[in-house]
């Protein structure tokens, strides 16, 4: 049971890139994805979930009109496409699975039980 992260590198402030998260050993399918950020120097903090059948979604204010979650089942990945990055959006990406029931608003480490590794994202002025 595994998730791996992948997608980050270097932009520059107003660019966009799209983070993919794809799980094996299990399905996605069922079950609500969330991807949290840790800044440097700061706690892990989450920023975007979608539901497990994918018909809803949730984002954080700082990202809410810039980021954007789905997913594709057949793939068993979920993407993060991220628009208008900036310097404050530089960060470790972690994507996380939890159970279907997880309330998307409520973006607490501990509802979700499957964590991949990060990737990095840095956002240059």
């Amino acid at each position: 049971v595994q998730l791996q992260a992948s997608g980050g590198g270097l932009v520059q402030a107003g660019g966009s890139l799209r983070l993919s998260c794809t799980a094996s050993g299990f399905s996605l399918d069922g079950h609500a994805v969330g991807w949290f950020r840790q800044a440097p120097g700061k706690g892990r903090e989450g920023d975007s979930a979608i539901s497990g059948s994918g018909g809803r979604t949730f984002y954080a204010d700082s990202v809410l009109g810039r980021f954007t979650m789905s997913r594709d089942i057949a793939k068993n990945m979920v993407y993060l496409q991220m628009n208008n990055l900036g310097p404050e959006d530089t960060a470790v990406y972690y994507c996380s699975a939890g159970a279907n029931y997880v309330p998307l608003s409520v973006m607490v480490e501990g509802l979700y039980d499957i964590w991949g590794q990060g990737t990095l994202v840095t956002v240059s002025s």
